[in-house]
């Protein structure tokens, strides 16, 4: 028996139980629509990057396998089962959602399902929104098949010259991605805008008739590589990558409703090779976001929770003296995230502070921690890495780059060769004595959207030994040498977290059956990490891995790792927060999974928690989320997930109502 998982069918696995979710009927129904939503945009995502980076390798001929033993080809048709195997399960899922619809007044339908006065207003919708936009293009001798780029969307048709009966052919119809993937006819209507392009199809094409018509979407290779220390200029070669992004190989082709066989012959003929895959559901599964983010149907939605802000911070103007005094511990999105922008806003106004420093990974558009960077830019020392190669992030971190060197800023674009995943930020404060340092070290992004929804460890301190850290990481940055900088106090990758981690293994291995362990993180793939966690299972040590995702570990096989168990959490919020505890060796918290990437490839942190009270609660929470019985799925040997049942305990729910505040802040 192989030691190790195959990452990419453990990725699929772990997409699975977000399909899972959106069976759950007593989840509210626009929450179940939202996991298929989830779902979608991550099969997207995984198509772009990992498929396509496994169908380069094999129209390379490499053969070359992994730790699991998988070769590419391999990989690929174990990933393309699978995937087919999940269709039946998603088509089930969208029509009992969409049935469920209904009875709640929302109707996703096509075209032919609409009522007579339903119908006026589709046609009415066509003329005035659809029909000046859409791009119709017949395909013949002089005109080739075009180009589409990526996720691009459109029908086919299929049509005969009303002249000349015997001349049959066929045409392509793009809509731009740019309009609502749904048309919302009248309140609760929506309807698919390609089931009302094709029923009016004859408008575009005078003089044929429409014999036939199915949607379509291509799916290309969206990764690019950037040789930065060839570049001299490393934006300009980004943009580069970012347009050759839409011209990648295709990959996949997504066939709708109403195909033929004539139909789908044509398409695979100008997209021969690619992975054809015919769905009755509506294409983009992504697009369902416009449905779940109505502002009429709240509530089908979880109620909204109002996350908590430690009663210390109430008072406006007094972080800076609150962490004089006391390091100050959030865990989001449970405590709020607005004490962290607050954090970098008095900084930008406060004429004492003198200097900000920060790094920049994912942090979404209307940024209101960098709109205060710009706001400072003028007046003090502003320095930002904001990290240009976050993947899919590119061309909105360019644009704020571009804000914050134009307000002032000193702006660098990250590491040659690595990539800065690290979450920190420094504010150098001039007060009666000396310069104070004020640090933030978090688990997740400086996105105040995606700490509503993340699971994620913020630290706020003016603790001189951080600080002194802090300022050494950011020399590092600006001075090129983060690939073999070692901190004091903070573990650095790529230079320091694994052999730490693999240290604080092993110090629980020579502890033998009294030793125990519970890593919490995204992703486990490191064979070394992995290989580490075996000897000490063998030696006796009690592992609990909470993997939301990837995980290569093989649990419960005799003699090697019968004493790891391995679950899954997948609920309302994101579980994003890594954590690390070791009976003997201490708590940790950190930007980094225990992947290649980030143990290797990236500027990452690795927290200490070094106060016993502070600890203590962590190590509770991760207890909590152990006995979870509603969202947690264990892995078995065979590499499936079986969901746990019991007596329907939601460590998360149980989380919105925990006061940390009495647990862990103010020490």
């Amino acid at each position: 028996m192989q030691k190790y998982f195959n990452r990419e069918l453990s990725w699929v696995k772990f997409n699975a139980r977000i399909l899972d979710q959106s069976f759950k009927l007593d989840l509210p129904i626009l929450e179940r629509l939202k996991f298929l939503a989830i779902y979608g945009v991550n099969l997207d995502e995984f198509y772009m990057i990992r498929v396509a980076g496994l169908k380069k390798l094999y129209h390379r001929g490499i053969t070359k396998v992994g730790d699991d033993g998988m070769s590419p080809a391999q990989q690929l048709k174990a990933i393309e089962k699978v995937l087919r195997s999940q269709k039946e399960d998603l088509e089930k899922s969208y029509f009992s959602i969409r049935n469920a619809l209904m009875q709640e007044g929302i109707f996703i339908l096509d075209y032919d399902e609409l009522d007579e006065s339903d119908q006026q207003r589709a046609r009415e919708y066509f003329n005035r929104s659809l029909y000046p936009i859409i791009v119709p293009v017949v395909i013949d001798a002089i005109h080739p098949f075009p180009h589409f780029n990526n996720l691009s969307f459109g029908i086919i048709v299929k049509m005969q010259n009303i002249k000349n009966p015997q001349e049959v052919s066929f045409a392509l119809i793009r809509i731009p991605r740019f309009f609502p993937r749904f048309a919302e006819i009248r309140e609760g209507v929506f309807v698919t805008c390609e089931s009302i392009v094709g029923e009016f199809a004859n408008l575009v094409f005078e003089g044929f008739k429409i014999l036939n018509w199915c949607p379509f979407r291509i799916t290309r290779n969206a990764d690019f590589e950037i040789e930065e220390e060839e570049a001299d200029d490393f934006i300009e070669l980004l943009s580069e990558g970012l347009k050759a992004r839409k011209r990648g190989e295709i990959v996949r082709l997504q066939v709708g409703k109403n195909h033929d066989e004539s139909l789908l012959e044509f398409l695979q003929s100008h997209l021969p090779k690619v992975d054809a895959y015919h769905y009755d559901l509506p294409l983009d599964l992504g697009a369902l976001w416009q449905i779940v983010s109505h502002p009429h149907f709240p509530h089908l939605l979880h109620p909204y929770f109002s996350p908590k802000i430690p009663q210390v911070l109430n008072e406006e103007g007094k972080i800076f003296e609150v962490l004089k005094e006391q390091d100050l511990m959030l865990f989001h999105p449970y405590e709020s995230f607005d004490p962290v922008v607050r954090f970098i806003q008095q900084a930008s106004r406060d004429p004492n502070v003198l200097s900000i420093k920060m790094t920049l990974y994912r942090v979404g558009k209307d940024s209101p921690i960098v709109q205060a960077l710009i706001d400072a830019a003028g007046h003090k020392q502003v320095n930002v890495l904001v990290e240009l190669k976050a993947r899919f992030d590119e061309e909105n971190n360019l644009e704020w780059v571009r804000a914050l060197e134009e307000a002032g800023a000193h702006v660098i674009y990250g590491v040659a060769g690595l990539k800065v995943h690290a979450k920190i930020a420094l504010v150098l404060r001039k007060e009666i004595d000396r310069i104070r340092g004020y640090v933030h070290i978090g688990s997740g992004n400086y996105n105040m959207q995606s700490a509503k929804v993340y699971t994620d460890i913020s630290l706020l301190s003016s603790r001189e030994e951080l600080v002194a850290d802090a300022i050494k990481f950011f020399h590092s940055l600006l001075a090129g040498l983060a690939k073999r900088t070692q901190l004091q106090s903070i573990f650095m990758a790529p230079m320091q977290i694994k052999p730490k981690i693999l240290d604080l293994i092993n110090g629980e291995r020579q502890r033998g059956e009294n030793g125990k362990i519970i890593m919490k993180m995204n992703a486990l793939v490191d064979s070394d990490v992995i290989d580490a966690l075996y000897e000490a299972s063998q030696n006796g040590v009690k592992i609990y891995l909470i993997v939301r995702g990837i995980c290569a570990l093989r649990p419960e096989i005799a003699g090697l790792s019968e004493n790891i168990k391995v679950i899954s959490l997948v609920g309302r919020y994101l579980e994003h927060a890594r954590i690390y505890y070791f009976k003997h060796g201490g708590l940790y918290f950190a930007s980094a999974d225990m992947m290649p990437r980030n143990l290797q490839r990236r500027i990452e942190l690795l927290v200490p928690i070094e106060h016993p009270e502070a600890s203590q609660s962590l190590l509770n929470f991760l207890t909590l989320q152990l006995e979870d019985t509603k969202g947690a799925y264990e892995l078995r040997s065979s590499g499936e997930y079986q969901q746990i049942l019991g007596e329907g305990f939601d460590s998360q729910q149980e989380c919105q109502k925990l006061n940390f505040k009495e647990a862990w802040n103010g020490f």
